[in-house]
This record gives C-alpha cells, structure tokens and sequence, in this order.
C-alpha cells in the first residue's frame, strides 16, 4: 500500500524488479499551428501592390500641382508655385468650408438615422438579423450614380416627396429640395449612410447586453440608458463610421452636381471641372492636395482617438 506524506500526496509503491518494463506512453506531438509571421508574408503582396499605387498617383498629383499648361491646355510638369498660392482665393476656401459643412452635417445626420438601425437589429432582429443586414445593404450594391439619379427623381418639385407634404399641407407650390444645400446633405446621407450602420452594429453585436440592463436599474428611462451606457459602449463603432462617411462624402461631387446648383457646388466639383472642362490639371491636383490634406488630419485625429481608446481599455 502506497505511503502518503505528511502534505497528503502519495508516494508510488516500488517498482517489482521482475515486472515486464513498459515504456512510457509516447506524447503526441502539437500541431504546427500558422505563426504570426506567416500571415505578414500573406499580407505583403497586397499591401505592397497597393501602396505602391498610391504613394506613385500621389507624388504624380503633387508634382503636377507645381507644373503648368501650354497654350492649348496640356499639362507640363515644372516649379510653379501659383498654383498653390491660387487656393487662398476666397472663393475657393469658401467652396472648401462648405464641403467641410456638408461632410459634417450629413455625417450627424448618419449618425441620427443608423443609431436607432443598428440597436434594431442587433438586439432586436433575433434570427432574422442576417436578413435585415442584407436587405439594407444589397440596394447599395446598385451603382452610385443610378441610385443618385433615383433619389433626384424622389426629391424633384413633381417628385412624390413633395405630392405628398403638398397634400397634406406642409408644402406649398414655392418649397423646393433641389437646387439647394438640404438636397445636396440629403443625396450624401443617403448614399453613405450605410456605412454608419455597419460599424454601429458591429459594435453593439460586440455589447455586452447586461449593461443596458444595469444601465436600466441605474438611470431609469430608455433615452438616459441609451445616452449614457449604449453611446459610450459604442464610440469607437460610431467613430468609424464617422470616418467612413465623412471621407467620401468631403470629396463627393455626384450629389452636388444632380441634386444642387451653382451655390451648392463642392470641391469634388472643383476638381472635375478643372480636370475634365477647364484643362487646368495643375490647378486641380493643387485642389486635390488641399482635399487629402483635410481628409488626413480627420484620419490622424481618428487614429490618436482610437490610440488612446486603446491605452484606457488596457489600463
């Protein structure tokens, strides 16, 4: 009988000499599981494929931006500064703040409509949830400028929209949608609001559903829980989705064009007139890299947000 220490292990009985000698059972090796550096040589290809495109079409965009044009309107590469000098024009900061405005406001306006969608889905759509994403993305799978083309049609002076707030009086003959700044935001958000709602919903799928409920115990109504525990478990979903709208909607220039007039014009149509209608291609790629310059402070800003978001879930 095996003896036990005073700890309470026991001590193995000794061996019999003239017992047949078993060796020991072999151990199974581990399988070779992918280390982290081969999913960095999968990656390479891609990612050097497509940078290599983009740093080339940038340094070709700013180096044009200092050419000039022949007299009849070729391009020629060259160091001119005036182009660059030529976008502290007013006319061209105000085509740029009103870009900025739009982008702004059709990303809040995003943010309002995919809000309520996503907390619909997420915690609402049970097993239909897979059903409802695709019946809200699959219409964007239609190219973008019919869709806009649709949307023109729907807001136009005879167009349903207005029969209907006509008939029912919160219209008059005179109220228009397009040709003014309210259909410009209003093709934006349509055309971009999807990307809103994905991220918000990633987010909430990722939520752990017990804080609603303690949120609920401790703030009491819908609207406070939803303020105060669904919007700050749900930041960083809806800071992408900020980034995902406000990118393309700051250089959109199909909405502007179709759905607003001469008073609503974006820098995107800026930068096709110059390019296509004034042959003026330096001045556009001058246009082109004032418009990357904004759209890279709003990524930086939202990769130090998303740093430091990090920084705090660690601690």
């Amino acid at each position: 009988m095996a003896r036990t220490q005073q700890t309470g292990t026991e001590i193995p009985p000794p061996r019999d000499p003239a017992a047949p000698h078993t060796p020991p059972p072999a151990r199974t090796r581990p399988r070779n599981r992918p280390q982290p550096r081969l999913w960095t040589w999968l990656l390479l290809p891609g990612t050097l494929w497509m940078t290599g495109f983009l740093v080339a079409s940038l340094l070709l965009v700013a180096t044009l931006a200092l050419g000039t044009t022949d007299p009849l309107g070729n391009p020629r590469f060259g160091l001119n500064f005036a182009n660059l000098t030529a976008l502290a024009d007013p006319a061209y900061r105000t085509v740029l703040l009103r870009s900025l405005g739009y982008a702004l406001i059709t990303c809040l306006i995003s943010l309002a409509v995919a809000y309520p969608v996503a907390y619909a889905i997420a915690l609402r759509g049970g097993r239909f949830k897979n059903l409802l994403i695709a019946a809200i993305v699959v219409p964007f799978f239609a190219n973008y400028l019919v869709r806009m083309y649709g949307w023109s049609v729907v807001l136009s002076d005879d167009g349903p929209l207005l029969r209907t707030l006509r008939a029912i009086g919160l219209a008059d003959d005179g109220t228009k949608i397009l040709q003014t700044g309210v259909g410009v935001i209003a093709g934006l958000v349509y055309g971009f609001v999807v990307f809103m709602i994905i991220p918000l919903y990633a987010a909430m799928e990722r939520m752990d559903t017990s804080l609603i409920e303690a949120g609920r115990d401790l703030y009491g109504g819908p609207l406070r829980t939803f303020l105060f525990v669904t919007v700050p478990a749900t930041r960083q979903g809806a800071a992408a989705g900020c980034v995902l709208v406000f990118l393309p909607a700051m250089g959109d220039f199909v909405s502007a064009q179709l759905m607003g007039g001469p008073d609503q014009i974006m820098i995107g149509n800026l930068i096709q007139d110059k390019f296509f209608q004034g042959q003026n291609w330096p001045l556009g790629s001058a246009l082109t890299m004032l418009l990357m310059a904004v759209l890279f402070l709003g990524m930086l800003g939202y990769l130090r947000r998303t740093r430091k978001d990090e920084a705090e879930a660690t601690r």
